[in-house]
């Protein structure tokens, strides 16, 4: 039986317990959310633009207002009764491995535990440590970077996947290091904010501890769900009206001088 390298972050989702009274099975429909969120924890701006289904995989695309420099994290819940794995992709690079992914079911994923939900925040480079997911310019992407791959810039992707049976969890597997990637240094922020029509990427940023253990876990073939979020800059946005950002035209009445103005040509003393 074969079965995918999957990881569970050990902070948040090892934590959720598995209701008794819910044990049958059940598809993720609507119950397996995904959100794009800043440090603060403020869910950013997006924007639906389609839903459509594809061979029983439900197919979500939505786009995103990226603000430059900002880091974001990437908030998965799963409020159904099983555990679910997700291939998370940004810019088209698995941020497990960094290798280019097509959101298969043989590639890393994460797991998330029955009513459970994580936060995924940076690029994985081994078991206890991430690099953070910031907005940046394309040529400071890591994609770019590292891999001189555009092809799917500026898209975040979740691929959301049901577990063929329930395995007992191995606690020492195979360690996969990501590739050796730039850290930020002071040219790419020179950069930062210099084209900002081009694509928005998003960069490898500063580490944070981030430790995982490694499970069993057999996906199904095809995926229940896929999330694609676009993200560009606002500038961008505006120019494909994909946001309505016409600047406010003034009320005769409400915004009008509070004295009458001379005539022109009027003496003034």
């Amino acid at each position: 039986m074969r079965y995918t390298m999957a990881l569970i972050l050990t902070a948040i989702t090892l934590s959720t317990a598995t209701p008794a009274a819910s044990l049958e099975r059940s598809r993720p429909r609507k119950e397996v959310s995904i959100e794009v969120v800043s440090d603060t924890g403020r869910s950013m701006l997006t924007v639906p633009h389609k839903e459509y289904r594809n061979e029983g995989t439900r197919i979500i695309k939505k786009y995103l207002e990226a603000k430059q420099g900002e880091n974001y994290g990437i908030v998965i819940r799963n409020t159904t009764p099983e555990r679910i794995g997700v291939v998370i992709a940004v810019d088209g690079r698995n941020i497990i491995s960094g290798k280019k992914s097509d959101l298969k079911n043989n590639e890393n994923m994460y797991v998330i535990n029955g009513y459970g939900h994580a936060r995924y925040d940076g690029w994985r480079t081994d078991r206890d440590t991430v690099h953070r997911f910031y907005f940046t310019a394309t040529d400071d992407s890591y994609a770019v970077r590292t891999f001189n791959d555009s092809s799917a810039m500026g898209v975040i992707a979740v691929a959301v996947y049901r577990e063929k049976e329930r395995p007992q969890p191995l606690y020492e597997g195979k360690k996969e290091h990501a590739p050796a990637a730039p850290s930020v240094g002071s040219s790419a922020k020179s950069r930062m904010g210099a084209q900002r029509d081009e694509s928005a990427g998003t960069g490898f940023g500063d580490a944070r501890h981030s430790p995982v253990i490694t499970v069993s876990f057999e996906p199904e073939h095809a995926p229940v769900q896929k999330t694609l979020i676009k993200y560009e800059w606002r500038e961008v946005l505006c120019r494909k009206g994909i946001l309505s950002c016409r600047q406010e035209q003034g009320n005769r009445f409400w915004d009008q001088d509070e004295y009458a103005p001379y005539p022109p040509g009027y003496p003034v003393n």
